[in-house]
């Protein structure tokens, strides 16, 4: 078939309408309307991951925050959270599953705020990360963890010496289930925690009048984006997005790097690499991004090759906010942009980045349905993950009026074999992480290497690494 036109693809209702049929179907019996919602793209997909992960943990998006040992206050922090989840309808989600349709249920707010006592031996590091690593399907998708730290990160940290008085630091683990939580959503916790700490404000603080308006404006935000999500579900959109994953089609006897874990065995803690980078005076956030998807693919080819030469990688990055007439709200509106790896040079990926974000509204789940329909043998696994976040719109978490200084713990399960996140502030922070279970240390620290000096602009192989 020639995925060049829309003969291939299917014409009939779009995943997204399906699911609203389905889902108003389930609704029309159920018992509490006013706390049931449907969910968006990305919560879908993000609740299919989560039904397959071990265990069904989700995906985890966690802040790290060093404080001054004795600068965080428990109780006035977990009033600070009970105080957000009364506000923000997405902290009191739960996902459920109603007569075969995925939904989203508001529940009444709640705050898990602890403190994690590392066991014998146990680093503070290591104790948050196992931490993570047993977070419970049940409970509510934000929560805090705070841990005392020693001198420094432990080794498998993948992060800087955090104070030279030894036991004079600790950590606060901020983490959120994706499914509720965006790049945007992230700067307006820390701010909303902060100010909430500071004003030592509790769930009780919230009037009713302003909760009901709150979880008015996240039912109209998701129903908006799902209008958002049919209008880019349209056959001239599948066409586009068969015609830029057709190049996937792997030569015989390829495959996509593998992915071992099962759901009865405990994942491998990641490789990590990370590496701070000047930001050259012309590299504005619309531009830098287009230079780092080039590097990023330029690693994806170099882990690929070894395995499976001549087949294109396919990169995922989450891409998206609210849609224009929705009121400013917490939430997951973000989509996964696919991007096919193919040698080409800076204006022409830049060209064809523009064009993808023309048509990024288009659902995961539905990209993948038009690539099979266009006879691409995909199933929707992605070679690696990139993500982008700006610094400048997430300030430093200040709790009683003193700057958490931001870390990284790494080691926790990925949903790819490689995933890439830079962090874009007075320099770029690039951070590597990689499923050992699927990809060789050393191949890995070449790609590293590889992507670093072409964002550097320096020989391969003479990249700073941190």
């Amino acid at each position: 078939m020639d995925p060049s036109t829309t003969a291939g693809i299917r014409t009939g209702a779009s995943i997204t309408e399906q699911y609203l049929a389905r889902y108003e179907k389930a609704a029309a019996g159920a018992g509490d309307p006013a706390g049931l919602l449907p969910v968006t793209g990305a919560q879908r997909r993000f609740l299919l991951a989560r039904r397959l992960a071990p265990g069904g943990r989700p995906d985890i998006v966690p802040l790290f925050f060093a404080f001054p040992r004795g600068t965080v206050d428990v109780e006035r922090l977990r009033a600070a959270a009970g105080h957000l989840a009364a506000v923000h309808p997405a902290l009191r989600m739960r996902p459920d599953v109603l007569r075969g349709a995925p939904v989203q249920r508001l529940g009444a707010p709640a705050a898990q705020v602890e403190r994690v006592v590392p066991r014998s031996g146990e680093s503070a590091t290591a104790a948050l990360r196992r931490t993570l690593l047993e977070w419970s399907a049940e409970g509510p998708p934000f929560r805090l963890f705070l841990a005392d730290a020693h001198s420094s990160l432990d080794p498998q940290g993948g992060g800087a010496p955090l104070s030279s008085a030894a036991g004079a630091v600790e950590i606060l683990a901020l983490a959120l289930d994706h499914a509720v939580c965006d790049e945007q959503s992230l700067g307006r916790i820390s701010a909303d925690l902060a100010d909430a700490y500071e004003r030592r404000l509790g769930p009780d603080d919230v009037p009713p009048h302003r909760a009901a308006e709150e979880a008015a404006g996240y039912r109209e935000a998701v129903h908006l984006q799902l209008d958002v999500e049919k209008r880019a579900s349209r056959p001239e959109s599948l066409a586009y997005w068969a015609r830029r994953i057709a190049p996937a089609s792997a030569p015989t006897g390829s495959a996509p790097l593998p992915v071992t874990s099962t759901r009865t065995q405990q994942p491998r803690p990641t490789g990590a690499l990370q590496t701070r980078l000047p930001i050259r005076a012309d590299d504005g956030r619309a531009t830098a991004f287009p230079v780092l998807l080039g590097a990023c693919g330029s690693a994806a080819r170099a882990l690929a090759e070894a395995d499976a030469p001549g087949r294109t990688p396919l990169l995922g990055y989450p891409w998206g906010g609210r849609p224009a007439a929705a009121p400013d709200v917490l939430g997951c509106f973000l989509n996964t942009v696919v991007h096919p790896v193919t040698a080409r040079g800076l204006d022409d990926l830049t060209t064809t980045w523009w064009d993808d974000l023309d048509h990024a509204d288009t659902p995961f789940d539905e990209v993948v349905r038009a690539a099979r329909s266009a006879a691409v043998p995909w199933t929707g696994r992605l070679d690696g993950l990139l993500t982008f976040e700006d610094l400048h719109r997430r300030p430093p978490l200040r709790l009683g009026g003193v700057a958490g200084r931001e870390v990284h713990i790494d080691g926790r399960p990925l949903q790819a074999p490689f995933a890439v996140s830079v962090s874009y502030g007075t320099d770029l922070l690039v951070r590597m992480a990689w499923d050992r279970d699927a990809v060789p240390d050393g191949r890995a620290h070449d790609a590293f290497a590889r992507m670093t000096a072409e964002l550097a602009g320096e020989p391969a192989g003479h990249a700073p690494v941190g």
